[in-house]
Order: structure tokens, then C-alpha cells, then sequence
């Protein structure tokens, strides 16, 4: 697998409240931008592989969904989390 488990600790230390605290909304964008991106680069190079597109294309909507739902809730961690993972809205 390409994420080991300290990765996932770091990520969740970063942007989560603490690296045990793995339902954070703030901490799901970031782990869903990282395997986002980890596809992208995949998808660069082997063009034909529809599965992994179609698993892109759904991990974009649930990041899209959460990013709403932090929209809704508190503006200003919605704003502050777009901008450290430069996500285009």
C-alpha cells in the first residue's frame, strides 16, 4: 500500500486535533487530498485505467461533501483547510 500507518498518523497530527482523532472532518479532507492526488499521478501515466478513474471521480465527491459540510459549520477552518491543501473551489 502506498500509505503506511505513520503517514496517516502524521496527516491526522497536522490537520486533525490529535493523531488518534481519525473522524476530524479537517483530517478526512486531508487524507482524501492525499490519496486524490497519490491517483492523479497514477492516472498521468497509465490512461486506460478506468477503474482507478471512476474511484477518483468518487473520492473527489466525498471530499466535496465534506468540504460543504465544514462550509456550513465554521467558514473560517473551511477557509484556513483550502488554503493549506491548495484546493480550487
Amino acid at each position: 500500500m502506498y500509505i503506511t500507518k505513520e503517514i496517516k498518523e502524521d496527516i491526522f497530527k497536522k490537520y486533525g486535533k490529535s493523531k488518534s482523532n481519525t473522524g476530524s472532518t479537517e483530517g478526512q479532507i486531508a487524507l482524501f487530498s492525499n490519496r486524490i492526488n497519490h491517483l492523479s499521478n497514477h492516472l498521468k501515466k497509465n490512461k486506460k485505467d478506468f477503474n482507478t478513474e471512476r474511484a477518483l471521480v468518487s473520492l473527489v465527491g466525498k471530499r466535496r461533501n465534506l468540504l460543504d459540510y465544514l462550509k456550513s459549520k465554521d467558514i473560517e477552518k473551511y477557509r484556513s483547510i483550502i488554503k493549506e491543501l491548495k484546493i480550487r473551489k
